[in-house]
């Protein structure tokens, strides 16, 4: 089939909203004329001569299905009028265009009646859970003035002495804890039950035995991967970390007010306190300044930790509200910054803020912070965030460390202050400071996180203005230099919603987060500097079902970012390096515009097939490059499946396993600055300055090694995948003329 041939199957399908609403109802996914086909007026004369012959049927070609369903959405009921123009414009009677809107507007009454008694089986059961709550209390009689049975005879005297003192002290709670008005704007929760040992409340203890997962805001709730950016549903809802700790809620209201004036003195103060860089870009820390205008919230830092700490200034084409909601929930704050946190849940919610500013709302949370390399530990931290609105649109949310028993990273007073510039955008000021044990970072990655480049202020915001660029975009009606060819609009959704999940997991592997159970492996001919993983995939339809092996590593490549990002993401270089191309260049057949720059980007790329079954084999790849790195993702996919994305399907049965590239900002390996001394500022090098002289370059490879889930690993597939990662590299390296 020629190029042509091919597109011409991905672009011809039918309505992709109804695939995905059909498929959630549990209909069996065929179009009206398979369900209902028609017989043509000689078919019909046939079948009058006599019962033995078979009646023949006409199948609707996809395009006439295409046609008739965008005709059903402006008009189901059409007049014979507009029968007849279909009927010559499709090549169909006039009879089969009749008897295919009457079955589709049987269909839709179907499907609306089915969802509407959903809804009535939802409220009979809240109503019959109301009525038991009814039952029980009539049978169970409380006394207002203690809170025990009703009737004294039940418990002893001294008990029942112990409840109404226990009832007085709940009153006096109650007021203690609206003193802290002053302070929150409002009263923090009252409830007089004790704390749980695990530092959980009720609600979120409801939650984690309904569906395993533990996000208060999503209690019970399971939604699905790929929803568009920002509204938090890209993302499963995570488990909290292991390590629960007890504490005192109303001791965190003096935490959060002390971490919110310090953030607000930090984004305000300017040098002495902060050194701008040679660029006038990120700012660095003057560790004695801070010493002197500071006192720690949290605490001495240990001796063996160094000290990381930024600040970065940016416009964002986003309005301040909008930023402020999607930080203080877990899932959208990790739907923005996928490759900077690969994980996030809200712990408790001590106060649930004011109207929808969210003024004054506190929260406790879990996160993992990230950098794009397997030869940097995740950073695991629980920690406060405070937001509080301080002007009219003006907003602050800050974050602090709480549980001194996490390893290896405390969060100190670290966030945004978000200020409304117009109707469309705000400028923000990003801080970020932080204290570690980099005893565990590798050699070669130590210059890049002790230079504040791997956490710093700067990859945020960054990361926050190509978010919001790339939402800009995808509002956009004209996108310019965007090949749509056989796409619809659709489509083009789903497609990007299928490059986030792919994108998510390649991170999750490079990085070996707590997203998937990996098991690391140790072979003796891999190298130190490599790290392989396994995991076995038994029910996940987004996966191959198997045994998953992952192998990643980092290096250092004396070329610039932007040289590095253009070689790898241009489709006809890409047989220099990539095993999939069975060398010869590829041809994008797509091209989804996601920013301003051509690279940020998903296409659909199409290689030379050297027989029939690689012919079916696309691969979808995702490039993005802005100050804070570069990514280049990709995963092989059949042609079956992204003709249903690019028409508009779901995206969340599309099995693949992501390979790629990250490319870090560059800091020589003989650069050994940039510690933060107790006398003096942290000294860092600079992006344009003669100290960088190249970047950092992970390579990432998930490969089936076994459809069978309990099958063993061998050593073989082991060395195979470690084999694929040095070729590459060894192939990048000889492309660019580099050693």
């Amino acid at each position: 089939m020629d190029g042509h041939g091919e597109m011409g199957l991905i672009g011809e399908n039918f309505d992709p909203g109804f695939v995905g609403r059909m498929k959630e109802d549990g209909y069996e996914i065929r179009s009206e004329s398979d369900n209902f086909d028609v017989a043509s007026g000689d078919d019909q004369d046939a079948a009058a001569d006599g019962p033995s012959k078979k009646k023949k049927y006409h199948r609707h070609t996809p395009r006439q299905i295409q046609e008739l369903e965008s005709f059903f959405k402006e008009c189901p009921h059409p007049d014979e009028k507009q029968r007849m123009e279909l009927s010559r414009r499709l090549g169909l009677e006039g009879k089969q265009i009749k008897f295919w809107f009457q079955n589709r507007r049987t269909q839709m009454k179907t499907q609306l009646e089915r969802h509407e008694n959903v809804i009535l089986r939802q409220e009979n059961d809240k109503l019959r859970a109301e009525n038991d709550l009814l039952k029980q209390a009539m049978t169970a009689p409380i006394c207002s003035s203690c809170g025990g049975p009703a009737v004294p005879g039940e418990i002893s005297y001294e008990q029942h002495q112990l409840r109404i003192e226990n009832a007085r002290l709940k009153d006096e709670l109650t007021r203690i804890c609206a003193l802290t008005n002053k302070f929150l704007g409002r009263p923090l929760s009252s409830s007089g039950s004790p704390i749980p040992p695990h530092g959980l409340n009720s609600n979120l203890e409801l939650a984690v035995g309904r569906n395993g997962f533990g996000g208060l805001n999503n209690a019970g709730t399971s939604l699905p991967m790929g929803f568009e950016f920002g509204d938090g549903s890209m993302m499963s809802i995570v488990k909290p970390m292991v390590n629960e700790m007890q504490y005192d809620r109303s001791a965190f209201v003096d935490v959060a007010l002390s971490a919110m004036d310090e953030l607000i003195k930090m984004a305000q103060m300017d040098n002495p306190l902060w050194i701008k860089g040679m660029g006038g870009g990120m700012e660095s820390l003057n560790v004695e300044e801070y010493r002197r205008n500071f006192s720690s919230c949290i605490g001495m830092k240990p001796s063996s930790y160094a000290t990381e700490a930024t600040k970065a200034t940016g416009l964002v084409y986003l309005r301040g509200l909008a930023l402020v909601e999607a930080l203080m929930d877990a899932n959208r704050w990790v739907e923005m910054f996928p490759c900077m946190i690969s994980r996030a849940a809200t712990i408790d919610v001590l106060s649930s803020g004011t109207g929808v500013t969210r003024d004054n709302e506190l929260q406790v949370m879990d996160a993992e912070f990230q950098v794009l390399s397997p030869l940097v530990p995740v950073r695991q931290v629980r920690f406060i965030r405070f937001c509080k609105q301080h002007s009219e649109g003006v907003w602050a949310v800050v974050d602090v460390s709480i549980d001194p028993s996490i390893p290896n990273c405390r969060r100190l007073p670290s966030g945004c202050v978000i200020q409304d510039v117009d109707t469309k955008c705000s400028k923000i000021t990003w801080v970020e400071h932080s204290e570690y044990d980099d005893s565990a970072v590798h050699h070669l990655l130590q210059p890049l996180l002790s230079s504040g480049f791997g956490f710093g202020a700067h990859r945020w915001l960054a990361t926050l203005q190509r978010q919001c660029d790339c939402m800009a975009i995808l509002m956009s009606q004209d996108i310019p230099g965007e090949n749509n060819t056989g796409i619809t609009p659709a489509g083009r959704k789903s497609m990007i919603k299928l490059a986030q999940r792919m994108t998510y997991n390649f991170c999750a592997g490079v990085c070996a987060s707590s997203v998937h159970k990996w098991d690391k492996l140790s072979v003796g001919n891999v190298g130190e500097d490599v790290r392989v993983m396994t995991r076995k995939n038994i029910n996940d339809p987004g996966e191959p079902h198997g045994v998953v092996l992952s192998a990643a590593t980092s290096v250092w490549m004396p070329v610039t970012q932007e040289r590095l990002f253009d070689f790898l993401r241009d489709e006809r270089m890409r047989s220099e390096w990539d095993i999939l191309s069975h060398g010869g260049p590829m041809q994008e057949m797509v091209h989804v515009a996601k920013g301003m720059g051509h690279g940020n980007c998903v296409s659909l790329l199409r290689g030379s097939a050297i027989n029939a079954n690689e012919n079916n084999m696309l691969i979808l790849q995702e490039t993005w490059s802005d100050a804070s790195g570069a990514l280049v993702v990709y995963a092989p996919v059949d042609i079956s499946s992204m003709s249903v994305v690019m028409n508009g399907g779901d995206s969340t049965y599309v099995a693949l396993l992501p390979s790629g590239f990250a490319i870090l900002p560059g800091i020589s390996p003989s650069y050994h600055g940039g510690r933060s001394e107790s006398n003096g500022a942290l000294v860092k090098p600079e992006i344009d300055g003669s100290i960088v002289s190249g970047c950092l370059l992970t390579v990432g490879f998930q490969i089936l090694v076994n459809n069978v889930p309990t099958a063993k690993l061998t050593v073989e597939s082991v060395e195979t995948v470690n084999n694929l990662i040095s070729c590459t590299i060894q192939k990048i390296k000889a492309a660019l003329a580099v050693t």
